[in-house]
């Protein structure tokens, strides 16, 4: 079992800036990803950003290029968000997932962290 824990989500005015945390906790994999997803009211969940833990390998939404920057830190098994440039249609509940390198569906999420831009 793998427990994952956000947080960092808060209310910011446009162009500002958020860093979001996620820490894994239980037993983990040799090769995994974590990812960044986000979800609007009334809208779809859809992929923000994922890092590879073996290798530090970076893909990003087209949304969100050049503006968010996943990271790592590997002695405290935590991954962040760092999301600058901040948009009203940003908002939305982030989520952060993992799941094994070569699974196509991610099976742990976290609780979500509310993310508010305002115009």
């Amino acid at each position: 079992q793998v427990q994952l824990v956000e947080s960092g989500g808060g209310l910011v005015q446009a162009g500002g800036s958020l860093r979001l945390s996620c820490t894994a906790s239980g037993r983990t994999w040799s090769m995994y990803r974590m990812g960044w997803f986000s979800q609007a009211p009334g809208k779809e969940r859809e992929f923000v950003a994922a890092i590879i833990w073996s290798d530090g390998s970076i893909y990003y939404a087209d949304s969100v290029k050049g503006r968010f920057t996943i990271s790592r830190d590997n002695a405290k098994n935590t991954a962040y968000l760092q999301m600058n440039s901040l948009k009203p249609e940003d908002t939305a509940v982030y989520y952060c997932a993992a799941a094994r390198t070569t699974s196509i569906k991610y099976d742990y999420w976290g609780q979500g962290t509310q993310v508010t831009v305002s115009s």
